[in-house]
Order: C-alpha cells, then structure tokens, then sequence
C-alpha cells in the first residue's frame, strides 16, 4: 500500500494530520467502532481523566487492529469525539506519540459531543485501517 499526503494547505500538519491521502495498492480494510476507555468487560476507567482516557483508547485501538492483523501505520482515517475539545487537544501529544511512531498522519475529524453512550466517558476514536 502506497499513502501520498494532500495538503494544499500546511496547517494541519502542525497539528498532526493531513487533510487527505490517497491510498493505492490497498487490497483489505478494517472498519473499527469507536474505541473508548474501558477494560476489558466494559466498565468506564481513568473516569475524570482525560489523558488517562485516551491513552486506553488508543490502546484499545491498538488491540482491535492487531486482532484483525494490522497496526496504527495503517490507519487511513480517524474520527476522534471529545466532551472537552479544549481537553482533548491539550492531551493530543498522545496521539503524536503513537502515530508519529509509525511516520503516519491520517487525515481526522475532532468533534466536541455533550456524552458519549457509556456516562464517563471523554474520548473516543473510531479508524479505518488499510492494507
């Protein structure tokens, strides 16, 4: 699989993603529901913490992609949902960290919500990955 970054503009890859990518070469996907802080039965963690919050849920998102046999590095889009945009964004090195490991920057979109279907819950992030 082959990504070329399209930035007609540089700013967001300041703040980490590209606007889009195109993807050639891809011949599987994996289509990942919104990953947020829970263990492993379900049951909300780090309540109150924002990075706490998004760290599990990366780790979550790690976890479901190994399970279908792939890794950050392949993940061609986020959709990433906040109840504290302000917050999130303060903690966003953590999603740098993780990514940047991989040479990557998928294009994403950061929406502020009011909750999130589990109470307690701050963060989620949804994916779709590419082979």
């Amino acid at each position: 699989m082959e990504r070329t970054a399209v930035n007609p503009w540089d700013w967001s890859i300041r703040l980490g993603y590209n606007q889009a990518e195109v993807i050639d070469g891809a011949t599987r996907q994996v289509i990942c529901s919104g990953q947020t802080a829970v263990d492993g039965a379900g049951n909300p963690q780090h309540l109150g913490d924002m990075r706490g919050q998004i760290g599990l849920a990366l780790d979550n998102l790690e976890a479901v992609l190994k399970a279908a046999g792939m890794d950050l590095g392949k993940v061609v889009k986020l959709g990433v949902y906040a109840t504290d945009v302000d917050e999130a964004l303060k903690n966003f090195d953590l999603m740098g960290m993780r990514f940047g490991s991989y040479d990557v920057a998928p294009p994403m979109t950061l929406l502020g919500v009011t909750r999130l279907a589990i109470p307690g819950l701050l963060f989620e992030i949804e994916a779709i990955a590419a082979a």
